[in-house]
Formats: C-alpha cells, sequence, structure tokens
C-alpha cells in the first residue's frame, strides 16, 4: 500500500513508518517538526529513517537515505492548499494520522496549539480524504477522552461526555468529526484510544524519559497525587501493532448496530482502545526503574494535578475479538529497553 503517515518525527509515528517500511509498504512521511519538546530528539528520529536535518525544506518532499520506499515532508496540517497537492501527487490509499499536539498538562496555558493542531489539522486531513477518495483513515485518539469516568477498566462503550483537559476536549472532537465524515462521505474510519505509551525514542515530556533523566543527574522527581496513581502502560511495539492491522483492517459498518455501543455505527466507524489491559502502580513503576538503574531515586510527593485522572485501565476486547491482538510487554522488559536505548541516545556511562 502507499501510505501517509503524519507525526513521523514523533513518537509513535516515526516507529509506525519503520515498521510499515520494513514489511514492504510505499510510506510519505509528514510532520511540521514543531518545538513542544527537544527538536533533536525529533531529528534523531527522523535520521534513524534516512532524512537527514540539513536536507530537510518546508512543503518538499526528501527522499530517504535508508529506505528506497520512503519520503519525508516538512508540513503544516493547517496549510490546506499543500495537503491536498500532496493527496493528489500521492494517490494514498490509507492515512495514518498521528499528528497532534500532545499533553495533558501542556494544554492548560496553550490551548490554542490545540485548535491549531489538533482541530484544523484534523479538519483538513477529513477534507482532503473526502475530496481525493481515500476511504482508508486510521487515527490517534487518547485515553484521556475517558475523563471523569470512574468506571474501570475503561470501555469504548462508556459516555465520554466529560473531558477534564483541553487536549482531551480536542481528541473527543477528533472522533465526532471522523464518525460525521464516515457517515456522509463513507470515510472508513477508525480511532485508536491510546493508553500511556513508552519506549525508545520516547517524548522527553513524558514520565519515564523524565525519571530516568533525574535519576541518572542524582536529582529528585515530581510524583503527583502522593503516587497513589495507576497507569495502562503500553510499551511502544505493541502500539505498533495495532495500528498496523487496523491499516490492514478499516472499520465497516455495524448493522444492525448496537445502540449502547457509541464506538460503533451504522457508517463505516470505529473506536479501539490500545493499552496494557493491566494497570501498574506509579511507584512500581519507578520501582522498575530503580531495579534497572540499580539505584534509588529521590521523590518529591505531590498532589494531583489539574486535568490529570488517578488511574486508566483498558478495557481492549473489541481489540482482541476483532483483530485477534493484545499488548502484552512487561513493564519490566519495557523499561529495561528504554533505559538501554536512552543512554546510547544520549552517551550516559554509569
Amino acid at each position: 500500500m502507499r501510505i501517509l503517515v503524519t507525526g513521523t518525527a514523533g513518537f509513535i509515528g516515526f516507529h509506525v513508518a519503520n515498521r510499515l517500511l520494513a514489511r514492504g509498504d510505499t510510506v510519505v512521511g509528514l510532520d511540521s517538526i514543531n518545538d513542544y519538546y527537544d527538536v533533536c530528539v525529533k531529528y534523531g528520529r527522523l535520521a534513524q529513517a534516512g532524512i537527514a536535518k540539513d536536507d530537510i525544506k518546508p512543503n518538499q518532499l526528501i527522499q530517504s537515505s535508508c529506505y528506497e520506499n520512503y519520503q519525508f515532508i516538512q508540513l503544516d496540517l493547517v496549510q490546506s492548499d499543500e495537503i491536498n497537492r500532496l493527496f493528489k501527487e500521492q494517490s494514498f490509499d490509507a492515512i495514518c494520522h498521528l499528528a497532534a499536539q500532545a499533553g495533558v498538562r501542556y494544554s492548560l496555558t496553550n490551548p490554542h496549539a490545540y485548535m491549531h493542531s489538533n482541530i484544523i489539522g484534523f479538519l483538513n486531513i477529513l477534507e482532503t480524504c473526502r475530496h481525493n477518495g481515500v476511504k482508508n483513515l486510521a487515527y490517534a485518539s487518547s485515553s484521556s477522552v475517558y475523563g471523569l469516568n470512574e468506571s474501570l477498566p475503561f470501555s469504548t462503550s462508556d459516555n465520554v461526555d466529560h473531558p477534564i483537559s483541553l487536549y482531551a476536549a480536542s481528541k473527543k472532537s477528533n472522533e465526532l468529526m471522523a464518525h460525521t465524515y464516515s457517515h456522509l462521505f463513507g470515510i472508513r474510519t477508525t480511532g485508536l484510544r491510546f493508553f500511556t505509551v513508552y519506549g525508545p525514542w520516547g517524548r522527553p515530556d513524558m514520565a519515564l524519559f523524565l525519571f530516568v533523566k533525574a535519576a541518572l543527574e542524582g536529582k529528585p522527581i515530581d510524583v503527583f497525587n502522593h503516587g497513589k496513581m495507576e497507569r495502562d502502560f503500553t510499551y511502544i511495539d505493541d502500539i505498533v501493532e495495532g495500528i498496523v492491522r487496523v491499516i490492514d483492517n478499516p472499520a465497516s459498518p455495524v448493522i444492525p448496530r448496537n445502540p449502547n455501543d457509541p464506538s460503533t455505527s451504522s457508517a463505516p466507524y470505529k473506536i479501539y482502545n490500545i493499552g496494557n489491559n493491566a494497570p501498574v502502580k506509579l511507584m512500581d513503576f519507578i520501582e522498575a526503574i530503580e531495579r534497572k538503574l540499580g539505584r534509588k531515586i529521590k521523590k518529591n510527593l505531590l498532589p494531583l494535578q489539574a486535568g490529570d485522572v488517578p488511574a486508566t485501565y483498558a478495557n481492549v476486547k473489541d481489540l482482541v475479538e476483532d483483530l485477534g491482538y493484545k499488548p502484552s510487554t512487561s513493564i519490566q522488559e519495557g523499561i529495561d529497553k528504554f533505559i538501554d536505548w536512552y543512554m546510547d541516545f544520549f552517551k550516559v556511562n554509569v
């Protein structure tokens, strides 16, 4: 297939593109390369895929030096004319839309960035699919849409009308927008609610990255809600496997539809959770880091932050039944792999 993957300088997009390339798909990667976090990590990911920083020019396709079936373009999704031109030139079979302004806490201080990337950018993807006959769209949603929902594990049949951050609201909006385009224009849309993704090449603003960096520097870490947090930490390879299976099995209408299940529709629309289905206490997560590093980490115990939730836990029943897949990487294995990557990338000696 010829597939557009947006967000390929980002954590998940980088890994998805590499997986698709390895199996022989033709991939065009797209990213705006914004400075939300250290761009050195973004350029490092691109370099791993054969896209050199010095070769990148805005709105121009760059050929990978590692993969003959990979090209990259630096492009902001709000540039609707440029997006439409790219679609017309490439004739994509499928879109994997992972580009977004991420981060719950950042949305409290920079709300306009979320409207720019997550609403206008997503609308441009939908419109361009509509006008260029692209019928297969997989896109990133988030477990944050569950908001004030206290029923665990989180199920895609749960009501998600009470988000507690603008980031979550933007992702819920994406799901509503996707359903509209599925119903009106027959675009087969599948939303993926990711649960706390971690692993090599991860985001520097995420807990694992921050904890390991602080531990190696002998600094304390901030532990919110006094450590009484649980997260359904999901290793990156498990996330990628789920995404690829969704690309290969786009949504179909459900007839007759179950009126009590908002994750399905009589339109070709579907929502999946992708989580480890095994929540881990934050203190146990930190202890796994300590075991790998062979040292204790100093901790600042703080109250729960605004926009955050005490626990996440994914019900992945639909993922198992529809796609025959369930994430399985253990926390210790995933953390060990991340720390090995971190120490190699930053040339850390212990």
